[in-house]
């Protein structure tokens, strides 16, 4: 049994993963935002939080995030480009995740193996893109893995066995990718869920800093 911990825990493919953990017996911690309160991109909600939390997670997988920050939708061309949304997605997507990270440092145990896992996307990809577009939203994702790998390094310094990850899900079947992968092959929520948890099963140390798919094949960054 792991005790696990899992950062925005009530929406989408996170809710099944919660359950593919329950399922197997795992002793599950959530918080969210609309539940608990945790603004990750508001550092005070998140020390707040965390403080309320003890011991060590064999586990800690981040799933916050978003597309759309105050109905800005991705942007077709660089031509659409606005700051605002920029910042908007720097802090969904990059600086909320790095925030639960740096608060996470304590509740990793140093003298057994655990994992620290943050949803990206491959879309953050600087070495898969070949279609432009998305500018915001890639960079967000792309600074997400930049900083993972970063922190990474350090963490390993003093977690000797600890491995801190990015995780692409693949396209699953949510009311998100509905409006804006309709022409790709989705997969059902409970059947990413489970994927994502065969990964993380897997990664060990030699893994800290990488970038991997749902079948746990790495993505270039």
């Amino acid at each position: 049994m792991k005790r696990v911990l899992v950062i925005g825990d009530t929406g989408g493919v996170v809710q099944a993963i919660v359950q593919t953990l329950l399922d197997r017996g795992d002793d599950v911690v959530g918080l969210s935002r609309s539940r608990d309160g945790l603004d990750v991109t508001n550092e005070h909600t998140v020390a707040r939080q965390f403080g309320l939390l003890d011991g060590f997670f064999d586990l800690i997988f981040v799933a916050t995030g978003a597309l759309s920050v105050n109905d800005q939708q991705p942007e077709k061309s660089i031509r659409s480009l606005s700051g605002a949304a920029l910042m908007d997605q720097l802090q969904a997507n990059a600086v909320g995740p790095a925030l639960i990270l740096k608060h996470s440092i304590r509740l990793m145990p140093r003298d057994r193996p655990c994992v620290f896992a943050a949803l990206s996307a491959r879309v953050g990809s600087i070495g898969d893109n070949q279609i432009g577009g998305w500018h915001s939203y890639r960079s967000s994702k792309a600074d997400l893995n930049q900083l993972i790998h970063g922190a990474s390094i350090e963490i390993a310094r003093t977690h000797p066995l600890a491995c801190c990850a990015c995780l692409h899900p693949g396209t699953v079947e949510t009311s998100f990718s509905a409006d804006y992968a309709k022409s790709h092959k989705r997969t059902p929520a409970p059947v990413a869920a489970a994927n994502l948890v065969a990964v993380m099963d897997e990664l060990s140390r030699k893994d800290t800093g990488g970038f991997f798919d749902y079948a746990g094949k790495t993505i270039p960054w």
